[in-house]
C-alpha cells in the first residue's frame, strides 16, 4: 500500500521504522525535505519526503502523527482528502489543572474532530493506546499487543487491518467512529501506568484467551 505518515516525532517516526520491509511505499509529509535529520530519516527507513499535502494526496492511506495543538491547521492543510483512508494516531491531549488530561470525551472524541476537518475521508481511530517504542518494534513481547481501532468505512478498517498486523499488532473492531470516545480514554489508562506508575514504556495491552 502507498502510505503517507503526517508527521515524525516519536509516534511517526516508530510508526515508519515499523513498516520498514513490510512491502509498503511509504512517504513522509514533511515541511522542510532537506533537513538533515529526515533525510537521515527516510533513507533508514527507506522512504521518500514530500510536502505534507503532496504526500497526502500521493497516498492510499495518510497516517496522522501530530502533536494535537497543532493538528487542526495542518490537518485542513492536507486539501481535500476524499476517499482516502486517514488513520487518526492522535490523542487529544492537554494540560488541565496542572495534569495531562483529555481536553474533550463523553460526546465527541479528537477522531470525530478529524472527520469533521476531512468530511469525505474514510477516518479510522487506531494506533493511539500504545507508546512509540511498541509501535515500532514489538516481537519480543510473549504475546501479540492488542490494537482497538474504530471507524464507519468497514472496507476501510479491513485495510487499516492488514497494517496493523504488519505492525504486529492483533487488530479488534471497536465498532463506528465514536467509539473513539473509549479508545482516547484508554491511551490515558496507558499513560497513567506507564509514566506515573512506574510501568515504563516497553508493555503493551494483550487479549488473552484460553487455549482450546
Amino acid at each position: 500500500m502507498q502510505i503517507a505518515i503526517i508527521g515524525t516525532g516519536n509516534v511517526g517516526s516508530a510508526i515508519a521504522r515499523g513498516l520498514k520491509g513490510r512491502g509498503h511505499q511509504v512517504t513522509l509529509g514533511v515541511r522542510d525535505v532537506a533537513r538533515p535529520d529526515l533525510l537521515a530519516l527516510a533513507g533508514e527507513v527507506c522512504a521518500r519526503l514530500l510536502d505534507p499535502a503532496q504526500a497526502a494526496q500521493t497516498a492510499e492511506i495518510v497516517v496522522l502523527a501530530l502533536p494535537w495543538d497543532k493538528a487542526e491547521v495542518a490537518v485542513k492543510a492536507l486539501g481535500d482528502l476524499s476517499g482516502k483512508i486517514v488513520i487518526d494516531c492522535m490523542n487529544p491531549l492537554a494540560m488541565i489543572d496542572g495534569a495531562l488530561s483529555l481536553a474533550m470525551g463523553h460526546t465527541t472524541s479528537g477522531a470525530e474532530q478529524v472527520q469533521s476537518w476531512l468530511p469525505g475521508a474514510r477516518v479510522v481511530k487506531t494506533l493511539n493506546q500504545v507508546g512509540a517504542e511498541i509501535m515500532q518494534d514489538n516481537v519480543s513481547l510473549p504475546h501479540r499487543p492488542a490494537q482497538f481501532m474504530a471507524g464507519d468505512d468497514e472496507a476501510a478498517k479491513a485495510a487499516v487491518a492488514i497494517l496493523l498486523r504488519d505492525l504486529g499488532f492483533e487488530p479488534f473492531d471497536a465498532g463506528a467512529l465514536k467509539r473513539a470516545r473509549l479508545l482516547e480514554p484508554l491511551a490515558m489508562v496507558w499513560i497513567n501506568q506507564a509514566l506515573l506508575r512506574g510501568k515504563g514504556r516497553n508493555w503493551a495491552l494483550a487479549a488473552v484467551s484460553p487455549a482450546t
